[in-house]
């Protein structure tokens, strides 16, 4: 800049630099994101030379042209860039080899036959767990998500990797050079392949990195008793039929299925679908996961298993489809994906919590829900105590809240060994190590935790949430394994509970769902967008006042096509 001495300041390079956090996506607006950042500037300008300046501030006259640099990754922009504007990659960006990209469908050309029938046609790339992974390296987070996977999940996704960047040679590394890795490996294990090997060789105790051929064998090997080679998700593949929606209109009876796709696509949710679903062979599949995600939401199944058939019309739209088949295969081979979903989710909600806040555990289908207390947001759900505590450590060890109910036998007990701090009104059994509190009801605890906790006890509100969203509102209610299940449930309680901080500043994820169930909409499907149009009134000013209805782009089981909302 040029010197101040004549009461103007000239400002000849200003670089402003936006970093993402929270997530993998540009947030619901990317294309205003650089006309926020024009907008900002004269305040942090100001900020920059206040002791300069005096007054009520400068007059700001932008006069050189702005370019913006984007460093870019395998998993794209997300519709970042507006048109006309140059893009330029930064040289040296750390990401590595791109992978090959792979045709998935897209809408075709506009005014072909294909475009009038609703066709989708091949031509965009098909997001890959290595860009997913690359990415999280790149924000030095991808071991963070690795030490909230189980093992399986891990092995299931290492081999995706290794198949995915060398084939033979990726496989194979182990039986080919001499002793010593640093010589056989051929960068084999750089960037995320290495970090999930590190995982793994964490977990078994085993040196890292390894010296030797035999040390890296003994980390790879599967640990005993499992089966190295059965295929995801526990069987042969099944094909479903599906078939796409063509370009047209219908009436939903509940719009909530799409109010729910702008706060999981801020939370890095929906960008990681596509690469976790790619990582099983499931891509194609993901109307089906969209499908069961909906009827999360939608109304709970009549007698168990029977769903309204205005229900089945707002799954398909949301899931892009023609109809819905039943997701009950679909449940079992996507089983795998799920844990890296279910990560990313709890990953978001475990770097924001405050230590000094209570997480609350309630029993549910026989295992374990760890919610975050203040706004009731569900952050994982585990058959077994072992499979909370990497999320407990994650939040920083907070306090815990075990809400009664039908929790596992040895619950309490196995908290307390594991050095979780907790008051419960749960009765304890004889061997349980708790004390007493003195408070007007009954509670115990484990000591160490503030008593003032108990007042912010929240078992009603609680109950009501895993009634509601995790035992009545059933997606797939007739599968055995119940995976996909709590993995939809925790994404659309988190869902809502955004939604109910953005309209009412908190309360619980089941107002947003009783608030808007019979909202219903007009849903119009185009070649390059799908657009959701909401009646006027209350509801629809509450959704548009509290930026609920921003629009949704590169939604993954829509071809790609952006989600928009408006009222009339």
């Amino acid at each position: 800049m040029s010197a101040p001495t004549t009461g103007e300041i000239t400002v000849r390079q200003c670089v402003v630099r936006v970093v993402r956090r929270g997530g993998w996506s540009w947030g619901p607006d990317p294309r205003g994101l650089v006309q926020r950042v024009l907008d900002a500037l004269p305040e942090l300008l100001a900020g920059e030379f206040d002791e300069y300046l005096a007054g009520d501030g400068p007059d700001l006259e932008i006069t050189e042209p702005v370019r913006l640099s984007v460093r870019l990754s395998a998993l794209g922009g997300g519709g970042l860039v507006p048109a006309g504007l140059v893009v330029e990659p930064v040289a040296g960006s750390p990401r590595g080899p791109i992978p090959p990209p792979v045709p998935v469908a897209v809408p075709p050309p506009a005014g072909s036959p294909a475009a009038d029938r609703g066709d989708l046609v091949a031509g965009a790339p098909e997001p890959t767990v290595a860009a997913l992974f690359e990415e999280l390296a790149v924000r030095g987070e991808l071991a963070a998500l690795l030490g909230l996977l189980p093992e399986e999940t891990v092995r299931t996704f290492l081999s995706a990797l290794l198949a995915a960047s060398d084939g033979e040679r990726a496989g194979s590394f182990i039986a080919d050079g001499d002793e010593r890795t640093g010589s056989f490996l051929g960068g084999s294990l750089d960037g995320p392949v290495g970090e999930l090997v590190a995982e793994l060789a964490r977990r078994r105790s085993l040196p890292w990195p390894p010296a030797t051929r035999a040390d890296l064998a003994g980390v790879l090997e599967p640990p005993s008793g499992a089966d190295a080679t059965s295929p995801a998700g526990g069987g042969p593949a099944e094909a479903v039929t599906v078939s796409a929606r063509p370009v047209g209109e219908t009436r939903v009876g509940s719009v909530l299925p799409f109010l729910l796709a702008g706060p999981l696509a801020r939370t890095g949710y929906l960008d990681a679908i596509g690469p976790a679903l790619s990582g099983v062979d499931l891509f194609a599949d993901a109307p089906l996961f969209a499908a069961a995600l909906a009827y999360k939401v939608l109304g709970a199944p009549q007698r168990g298993w029977r769903r309204a058939p205005e229900d089945d019309v707002a799954a398909a739209a949301f899931a892009g489809l023609e109809s819905v088949p039943d997701l009950t295969t679909f449940a079992r081979r996507v089983a795998p994906a799920l844990p890296v979903l279910d990560g990313v989710l709890a990953l978001s909600l475990c770097r924001g919590h405050d230590p000094a806040d209570p997480l609350l555990i309630a029993g549910v289908d026989e295992g374990l829900l760890l919610v975050d207390a203040r706004g009731l947001f569900p952050v994982a759900w585990s058959s077994t105590v072992d499979g909370l505590l990497p999320h407990w450590e994650a939040c920083g060890r907070p306090p815990v809240l075990v809400r009664a109910g039908p929790l596992p036998p040895a619950c309490l007990r196995e908290l307390a060994a594991a050095g979780v701090r907790f008051i419960t009104d749960a009765r304890p059994l004889r061997d349980d190590p708790l004390t007493r509190l003195r408070w007007r009801t009954p509670l115990w605890t484990t000591g160490g935790v503030e008593p003032r906790l108990a007042a912010d006890f929240p078992g009603e509100r609680v109950d009501e949430l895993v009634r509601t969203l995790f035992v009545e509102h059933r997606a797939v209610p007739l599968a055995a394994d119940r995976a996909l299940e709590h993995s939809v449930a925790l994404a659309a309680s988190l869902a809502l509970g955004m939604i109910a901080g953005q309209l009412w500043g908190g309360d619980s994820p089941v107002l947003s769902l009783t608030r808007f169930a019979d909202l219903e909409a007009t849903v119009r499907f185009t070649r390059d967008a799908v657009r959701v149009k909401i009646p006027l009134g209350r509801r629809h000013t509450d959704l548009w006042q509290g930026g609920a209805l921003t629009d949704v782009p590169d939604v993954v089981w829509l071809g790609g096509r952006t989600l928009t909302f408006s009222g009339g």
